[in-house]
């Protein structure tokens, strides 16, 4: 960790460029929103993309969409207007998120199920380490780009992939340290196309992997149960200054490696004509079944969202937003049927939606208030999260799963680069889902050798509430 800061530094040093910090970034292609797929055309100091595309100096004009437009407001964009670190060849950025999760529900574990935004709860908790950058060379369109992670969300949210347990070597060790690694190039043709390889955030789902750019902390449904990551291959394409498009050639959904034999494939589109409007649509199709090559999962989802109000000399209500997002999903064949199951073909289908809503206050907009929830049903539970440690969760095809959840949070944002907020979170399923007071470890709630696991049936509820105080840092 100390090396890759030093390395930083010394690239800092050496490539800065004082005519290229006169310039502002454009807020449409800096953020983790230009990576692949939740925000595109969004700003995030140092990403290309998982939603723009190009927040290279050198990309500005080219890829710059209704040029001197803000959508720094947009829902999982990066609202710093410029990167800290950043130079002519190289961008570099560090995130910190720590929080306390305090569970009512006491687990004596200190375990959290359900989500890919907390793990542990009652304790202080580093949750996310981000650290890297990307380098892009002008003339020839070369680009590359890493970003390494640590905290609880290294290693809990690589768990969810069972692509690892096939064949040999561990990819688990090998990349859950990484949450961005390709190379690629930029053509200068349109307004731009970048064409990348390797290890990309995905934004199926609208919020970002990173809370820094998020209304809200805690995900509802919709996006903890959609990907984070994508490994493959992928085309970004902006044909106009209002519209981008993506393709992708991956391994499958949220995989390192494949499930069966062939590649998912899938698109988003990113339109934003106005700019207090954003919408974004995105599809999948691939085989995401371990051994079960016949099953097919098929996933849509769209996103819209919209700033109603922009009174910047207002005392009170400075600024109001509001995003809505709907996915539809199946599985079919391999024993199963997207609908109208049988006994015999249960049916397996994913339908959810969130919609959440959030007003800034005053004229510096240092305070900022979202409420907000969402709906899940997934029969067969075939994209929902397990529940960790010993929980008895089943996924086979029929097993019913419907929640909801909602919740209402502040936060305080004193300059560009800390947030600090307060998120009171209530969610309810239908099938004990969520950790009871007995936790998921053992009769103490400890592993070996202070406690015993072995035959301990976790203490599954159904329902929650917590309210999450969180700390993020981003330069």
């Amino acid at each position: 960790m100390s090396r890759l800061i030093c390395l930083m530094a010394c690239l800092m040093l050496t490539n800065i460029n004082r005519e290229t910090l006169a310039k502002s970034r454009s807020p449409l292609l800096t953020g983790n929103t230009a990576d692949t797929v939740r925000g595109m055309f969004s700003v995030s100091n140092l990403s290309e993309d998982p939603h723009a595309g190009g927040s290279m100096d050198s990309l500005q004009e080219e890829v710059d969409p209704l040029p001197g437009a803000d959508f720094t407001w947009v829902q999982g964009s990066n609202r710093q207007k410029e990167a800290l670190l950043k130079g002519r060849y190289f961008t570099g950025g560090i995130t910190l998120d720590a929080n306390y999760n305090l569970h009512f529900n006491r687990p004596i574990d200190h375990s959290n199920s359900g989500s890919t935004a907390t793990f542990r709860s009652n304790e202080f908790n580093i949750s996310y380490i981000e650290a890297g950058g990307e380098i892009n060379e002008p003339k020839s369109g070369a680009r590359a780009k890493l970003m390494l992670q640590f905290g609880t969300r290294a290693s809990s949210i690589p768990k969810n992939d069972l692509s690892p347990l096939r064949g040999q070597y561990d990819l688990y060790k090998a990349m859950q340290y990484v949450t961005e690694a390709y190379a690629g190039i930029h053509l200068k043709k349109w307004k731009g196309i970048n064409i990348d390889f390797g290890l990309f955030k995905s934004y199926v789902g609208l919020l970002s992997y990173n809370n820094f750019e998020n209304w809200n902390y805690q995900p509802s449904f919709t996006s903890d149960n959609t990907p984070w990551f994508f490994t493959g291959a992928r085309m970004q394409v902006y044909p106009g200054h209002t519209l981008k498009l993506e393709l992708w050639l991956i391994n499958g959904w949220q995989s390192y490696a494949m499930f069966n034999e062939a590649p998912g494939a899938g698109f988003q589109i990113q339109w934003r004509p106005r700019e207090w409007a954003s919408v974004l649509s995105s599809s999948y199709v691939g085989w995401d079944t371990p051994d079960n090559k016949g099953r097919m999962r098929f996933h849509t989802d769209h996103s819209a969202i919209i700033r109603y109000r922009n009174q910047p000399s207002s005392k009170f209500i400075s600024k109001a937003a509001f995003s809505l997002t709907a996915d539809l999903g199946f599985e079919n064949g391999g024993g199963v049927v997207p609908f109208d199951g049988t006994e015999a073909k249960p049916a397996q289908y994913f339908l959810s939606w969130m919609f959440y809503h959030r007003c800034w206050l005053g004229p510096a907009q240092q305070w900022a208030f979202t409420f907000g929830g969402g709906y899940i049903k997934n029969p067969g539970r075939y994209l929902t999260l397990l529940p960790g440690g010993n929980a008895i969760f089943t996924q086979q095809p029929g097993d019913p799963f419907e929640a909801w959840d909602a919740s209402a949070g502040l936060q305080f944002m004193p300059n560009e680069y800390v947030t600090f907020g307060a998120e009171f979170v209530s969610r309810h399923a239908n099938v004990p889902y969520f950790t009871g007071r007995g936790g998921l470890t053992s009769s103490n709630g400890w592993n070996p050798p202070i406690g015993n696991p072995s035959g301990y049936k976790a203490d599954l509820v159904k329902e929650e509430n917590r309210i999450i105080f969180s700390t993020i840092f981003r330069f």
